[in-house]
């Protein structure tokens, strides 16, 4: 086969550096964003807030830089009075971006005090934790060497929730390559830490957890016998929900063992999870919606987008044609600069668009509620704003909403749909809100099955079959209807 060179004319799609950062910053949440500009504007020495004070006066310059610049005062003082024609026209910038160093957050006016709004900060607070509660109270325990040892080996063996995660004949084993120990011993030194507090910690099982905590009650409680007779001899059919079984056999009335499940209710089935890490994390809202004069509207969150300019003393420091090192270096600074301005620009038109077309489509939600959900997928955004989908999902994720009724991730308002008698469409948030409503509405003593769901929203006219309602139902955590059943 004979060599040959051949040339050979394609086209083919190339991601510049500024769309490169131009997509990159429309994926950020808000927190990441904030976090990319504090970082830009400590790297980039052309980037400043409005809200900072310039701090660096022409008599810091250096006497060499003075003298250069003597030569150009007229040219500087008309670059002072107009910054916009300073910056050189060979650089290679978008030719449409306007020459203003403002960010220009898009906005109508702001929501209402948006300037002088504080939003908490999330404080990861020191919390002591279930393990070191336990060491606490065994290190103010007498105890000898050997059930120290067996308390230490117990503690290590609890779960989060409060629970004893291993056997006692496991935990003996364990011990045996420190020091020989009885069962019976590893036992005793159990039964003693069950007396810790909280109370029930280190129980075995939910069972004994709850016997536990009964048994510390003051013995003169009402309805204690009955509740411990209970927990210890027909725990299984409380746990199927079986109280007509139980009121026979323990031989209760109806009102008596509503009272008895009162004081099991009030006990704690997870002594432990109290010590759990609660440390919350708030959100800051994208966007406000709210409605102005009969009309929903759209408005960009100021907090959420800090405003950024050019400092417009070294901008005008930047001379045409000059390549020297320190020129070249300004230079390349302000072209960055400008891309990160025009990129932060480019996130909050199209995280508004966004917006808007889906406050558009789902005013029934901002109307009547979660009911009133229209089905909505990415594609129809997409072609109404004008976007690939995935530019529409990097808008969607991590950005969140300021409604009347709560702050909801842009992803919530997407929802796949299921066909009505009449042709229509339902989404699926409204098909759960229905299934919530209808539980919430039901007889404890009856409640309804996933058939007799199917069938009500049958009867309205939306087809859904069983399968679905459960795997709404589950998704909701909402139980089975035979474990849903209590007394009245």
């Amino acid at each position: 086969m004979k060599q040959s060179i051949q040339l050979r004319l394609s086209q083919q799609l190339t991601m510049t550096p500024q769309l490169q950062q131009a997509i990159r910053l429309l994926q950020l949440s808000t927190v990441e964003l904030q976090m990319e500009i504090q970082s830009a504007l400590e790297s980039n020495l052309m980037l400043e807030s409005p809200d900072e004070e310039n701090t660096k006066p022409e008599e810091t310059l250096s006497p060499e830089s003075e003298q250069a610049s003597s030569q150009e005062d007229s040219a500087d003082e008309t670059r002072a009075e107009s910054t916009t024609e300073t910056i050189p026209e060979e650089l290679p910038v978008d030719s449409n971006w306007e020459d203003t160093y403002d960010t220009g957050i898009i906005s109508s006016g702001g929501a209402p005090d948006a300037d002088n709004r504080d939003f908490l900060d999330s404080v990861n607070s020191a919390t002591t934790s279930l393990h070191d509660h336990l060491n606490w109270q065994l290190d103010l325990s007498t105890l000898s060497p050997t059930d120290q040892l067996i308390a230490n080996t117990i503690i290590d063996a609890i779960n989060d929730d409060g629970y004893l995660g291993t056997s006692i004949d496991e935990l003996a084993d364990s011990l045996a390559t420190q020091q020989e120990v009885e069962v019976d011993e590893v036992e005793a030194v159990l039964h003693r830490i069950q007396q810790f507090d909280p109370i029930g910690v280190g129980a075995r099982n939910p069972g004994e957890c709850l016997l536990i905590q009964l048994q510390n009650m003051d013995p003169e409680t009402p309805w204690l016998p009955e509740a411990l007779l209970l927990i210890r001899e027909h725990l299984g059919l409380l746990g199927s929900r079986d109280y007509n079984q139980i009121m026979r056999r323990m031989k209760l009335s109806q009102p008596d063992l509503q009272e008895v499940l009162h004081l099991i209710q009030s006990l704690n089935p997870r002594p432990g999870a109290q010590f759990a890490d609660t440390s919350f994390q708030y959100i800051v809202p994208d966007v406000f919606v709210f409605k102005r004069k009969g009309e929903w509207v759209v408005e960009l969150n100021m907090d959420a987008a800090p405003r950024l300019r050019i400092n417009s003393q070294y901008a005008n420091m930047v001379r045409r044609g000059d390549n020297s090192q320190d020129n070249n270096y300004m230079k390349n600074h302000l072209q960055e600069a400008r891309w990160f301005l025009k990129s932060l620009q480019s996130r909050h038109e199209t995280l508004l668009k966004v917006a808007n077309s889906i406050v558009a489509r789902q005013r029934g939600f901002l109307d009547y509620g979660e009911e009133a959900m229209k089905p909505l997928v990415l594609r129809s955004i997409a072609d109404e704003v004008n976007m690939h989908e995935s530019t529409v999902s990097r808008v969607t994720t991590s950005k969140y909403m300021h409604t009347p009724r709560g702050i909801y991730e842009f992803k919530y308002f997407f929802s796949s749909h299921v066909g009505t008698e009449d042709g229509g469409e339902c989404s699926a948030t409204a098909i759960r809100a229905l299934i919530k409503k209808l539980v919430a509405a039901e007889n404890p003593q009856k409640p309804l099955s996933d058939n007799k769901i199917t069938g009500i929203l049958s009867e309205q006219g939306i087809k859904v079959a069983r399968r679905t309602i459960a795997k709404y139902r589950e998704a909701m955590s909402i139980l089975p209807s035979n474990e849903r059943k209590r007394m009245a």
